[in-house]
């Protein structure tokens, strides 16, 4: 047996042992999410909030499958869903061009697809909900400029940036915004980038590597908020910390999250990304209720810089 044909097969079975029997529920308009991987804090606080909303609704049911970071194993899922027919797919890409050809054949199987904060090579989708990356790295790397100005006088020092999963839009992004800005301040210098896919264990080990081989930094960049914490902590076992200024990206609520790491002073910074759930669903169930509408294509969601200055506030409105 192939390991895709293995995949496929414990996709299956999952389906068959989780999911249930679609009959059972009938009447009951069934939403499916693929989600990318439910290790990561910002994926678990996505399907808290859709399981929240959708429990609103008495005529709705949800299930969420794990890709775990792989693409096979959401191709084999997605394709599990797709023999399940559900009304709504709502999926969160764990990369973009291995997920593209699967909800193409979700829309033409007539199925309304959500396509989640991360783009496909081709529109293949019914809307796309998303933050502009792009945006929030312009935004990280003013910050960063501004942060050096004020220490030296002038935009000066060394930043290290830690890298999302390679190839997956807000990595890119969030890179490629930081550095149009950057680029405009030579005396400021990217002095070490490593990959931690998204994961607070692998920047603190990539951290670790690079406070060895690095005498002077100044700035950690992380493209999310477990990665720069990650780097806090390989930081504070050096006792290094105090000579660096965290900046990451999600802006959780909740103890955990990212806000509650700037009140506690582990992270200097970090920029809102929304969850983008609750618009996802809104935009699916009128898209299922109302024949005449047409959603837009994208929808863009807000973010927002936190820093010590406004974080208890924003923290307060967010764990209401």
């Amino acid at each position: 047996m192939t390991r895709r044909q293995a995949l496929r097969t414990f996709a299956m079975g999952m389906a068959g042992g989780l999911y249930g029997c679609r009959a059972s529920t009938a009447g009951r308009r069934f939403i499916a999410f693929s989600q990318c991987n439910n290790s990561e804090p910002y994926r678990a606080a996505q399907n808290s909030l859709l399981r929240k909303l959708v429990i609103q609704h008495s005529d709705l049911r949800l299930v969420i499958a794990d890709a775990q970071q792989d693409n096979s194993i959401q191709i084999a899922q997605i394709e599990t869903f797709l023999r399940q027919k559900p009304d709504l797919l709502i999926v969160a890409p764990n990369e973009q061009a291995p997920l593209t050809a699967i909800m193409g054949d979700a829309m033409a199987a007539g199925i309304h697809v959500i396509c989640l904060e991360r783009d496909i090579l081709k529109p293949n989708y019914t809307s796309y909900i998303r933050c502009d990356n792009r945006g929030i790295g312009r935004m990280a790397g003013a910050a960063i400029v501004e942060h050096l100005k004020s220490k030296n006088g002038t935009p000066r020092g060394n930043v290290v940036q830690l890298h999302g999963l390679l190839g997956v839009e807000a990595e890119a992004n969030r890179n490629d915004g930081a550095m149009e800005v950057l680029r405009g301040a030579p005396d400021i210098k990217v002095v070490h980038e490593a990959v931690a896919n998204w994961i607070q264990a692998e920047a603190k080990d990539r951290m670790t590597e690079i406070l060895r081989a690095e005498s002077q930094i100044d700035v950690v960049y992380g493209h999310n908020d477990p990665m720069a914490v990650g780097a806090y902590l390989a930081a504070r076992e050096l006792g290094r910390e105090k000579d660096m200024f965290f900046i990451g990206v999600d802006g959780l609520g909740g103890s955990a999250g990212g806000i509650k790491k700037v009140i506690d002073g582990i992270l200097n910074a970090t920029f809102i990304y929304p969850l983008c759930v609750d618009r996802a669903l809104d935009v699916g169930l009128r898209v299922l209720a109302e024949p005449g509408f047409t959603p837009e294509k994208a929808y863009t969601m807000p973010s927002m810089m936190i820093t010590p200055q406004n974080a208890a506030q924003v923290y307060n409105q967010v764990t209401l």
